[in-house]
């Protein structure tokens, strides 16, 4: 540690040993439609970025997202080739590819408040600087029901975005797979596009009966059977094998998986969190830390479209730059801890 308060960049032999690295305004992690958004706004508002992400988007096995206007249909991987190109056209950008190890709070906070540390990857050094706020926009980490070829068809055949994938599976003989207790508001929001789906609980998911009357109503079966695979053939999704032998033809359909918020390295700074875990914000994406925000679908509700992620973004770059021009500029913090439901 420097006298001056900031952490030296050749601190635990990351960097050139002596340097001293000036504070960013801003150190972005996670560059996907929420954190490009973000950046791109805050370069823009010649803010010193840092943004930092490990190429390893959730979204990664889908072949096609829908619904970003100017770009429907654009691989998920392309739009973020756009978004970090036009990022970092701009003097005030710099892009790290690293994991992010640890963000933690400077006691000194006079010309910075965190430390972020991380491990470089792809021929990347480690690096340890220092900001003056933090934009966490690191999406969820998923886990899909353990069955053993899930992930062989998840992207193609199978879904997990409605919105998104609804329209190309239309008219399709579909599945649904969870193991949650919203499947019922799934399968509801499936039937806008089919006729012909079934729920699959795999013995875990639940479904009231009452859900499970309104579903029948509709056309839409409830199976409460454990389940062997999802299997196919010549590249397609055929159907789902049921424990007990049975062999159900489906031609697609969606999973839903559990999500979890990707930011466990900020567990020392203690944000308020909602109960599945999702960092809790204001409507301008601050969160219960001073000058620590996040946005897009690590905040509640959790799973959003891009477009939805990128706006929310751009909104916290927004509050951001206000941030850094000093108290004036400056609405009073909003008292997170006060909300309904939150604590």
């Amino acid at each position: 540690m420097s006298s001056d308060g900031l952490l030296s960049a050749g601190a635990g032999g990351d960097s050139a040993a002596g340097a001293v690295e000036a504070p960013f305004d801003v150190v972005i992690i996670g560059a996907g439609p929420a954190g490009l958004a973000a950046g791109l706004n805050l370069v823009r508002a010649r803010r010193r970025t840092l943004m930092i992400d490990s190429n390893r988007p959730r979204h990664s096995a889908t072949l096609r997202s829908h619904g970003f206007i100017t770009r429907d249909g654009v691989p998920p991987l392309e739009l973020r080739r756009i978004g970090r190109e036009e990022y970092e056209a701009y003097p005030a950008a710099e892009f790290h590819m690293g994991l992010v190890r640890s963000v933690e709070q400077l006691p000194d906070a006079a010309a910075a408040r965190f430390t972020v540390s991380t491990k470089g990857m792809r021929g990347e050094r480690n690096r340890v600087v220092t900001a003056r706020t933090v934009l966490i926009a690191t999406g969820l980490a998923e886990t899909l029901p353990a069955l053993p070829s899930i992930r062989a068809w998840y992207g193609t055949n199978l879904h997990s975005c409605i919105a998104c994938d609804g329209y190309e599976e239309a008219d399709r003989a579909l599945a649904l797979i969870g193991e949650t207790d919203d499947l019922a508001e799934y399968a509801l929001l499936i039937s806008q596009w089919t006729d012909d789906l079934i729920v699959f609980t795999n013995g875990v998911g639940q479904v009231t009966d009452a859900d499970e009357a309104a579903l029948a109503a509709r056309g839409i079966r409830v199976d409460r059977r454990p389940l062997t695979d999802v299997v196919g053939e010549r590249g397609a999704m055929t159907g789902i094998q049921v424990a007990d032998g049975e062999f159900v033809a489906r031609e697609g359909g969606f999973v839903r998986p559990k999500y979890e918020a990707a930011a466990t390295f900020a567990a020392s700074l203690t944000p308020t969190t909602d109960a599945a875990g999702l960092l809790v914000v204001d409507d301008q994406g601050r969160t219960s830390v001073p000058g620590l925000y996040a946005a897009g679908d690590t905040t509640p509700p959790g799973p959003e479209q891009l477009l939805v992620s990128a706006g929310e973004g751009a909104r916290a770059a927004v509050a951001i730059n206000r941030e850094l021009l000093g108290p004036l500029a400056t609405h009073p913090p909003v008292n997170l801890a006060g909300r309904p439901g939150v604590g």
